[in-house]
């Protein structure tokens, strides 16, 4: 059954502010990211222990994340595109953060800021890869692939990295781009020169 994400936001008379939009997105992707890895459950794969599954919810969140910074250029000023990212990613340590905490009461490392760091080592590896906006290159998703694969046990191995880049990766994205668009108007292409207003 495919996961239900509210894609579709009613605009406030007074637009939506940062905190709002970010949390969104945190959220978004969080949900996304973890029905990620209940895909890779049922089709047989061997996520064992929780600290497994939070690790591979943590490589799909910093992509996604990554995804949703991409799609969100254009459509807002750089400044506030920063501000977003920047609040999205701060929400998102605190859900890992709270999440671990539920399953180990007991644990004071700060997983907060470890995971920040974690997205920002994640957020200059993607950076280096060329691709549209909204889709992302082959080598982008490979990327990811890979870094999931390097999680599992042997037996997985030969076959997840295909299973994220052609199944996981994809149904969420298509998520993730509606619920952007829900919130933010899409990017508008620039007027071509010399045409005239009505062509």
């Amino acid at each position: 059954m495919a996961i239900r994400v509210k894609t579709v936001w009613f605009k406030n008379a007074g637009g939506r502010s940062a905190a709002e939009v970010s949390t969104v997105l945190a959220s978004t992707v969080w949900r996304l990211a973890d029905n990620a890895v209940a895909g890779l459950s049922k089709a047989d794969c061997d996520i064992l222990t929780p600290e497994r599954g939070m690790r591979i919810v943590g490589e799909v969140a910093a992509f996604l994340l990554h995804m949703a910074d991409r799609m969100l250029h254009g459509r807002v000023p750089e400044p506030e595109r920063a501000r977003l990212v920047q609040g999205a990613g701060e929400r998102l340590a605190e859900i890992v953060r709270d999440n671990i905490r539920t399953m180990a009461p007991d644990d004071d490392f700060d997983h907060k800021a470890n995971f920040i760091d974690f997205l920002n080592r994640r957020f200059a590896d993607y950076a280096t890869f060329e691709c549209p906006p909204e889709k992302p290159s082959f080598t982008l998703l490979r990327y990811l692939g890979l870094a999931v694969r390097e999680l599992m046990l042997e037996s997985d191995q030969p076959w997840v990295a295909d299973q994220i880049m052609e199944i996981e990766a994809p149904e969420a994205l298509g998520t993730l781009k509606k619920t952007v668009d829900g919130l933010l108007a899409p990017a508008q292409p620039a007027p071509r020169r010399g045409a005239m207003a009505g062509e």
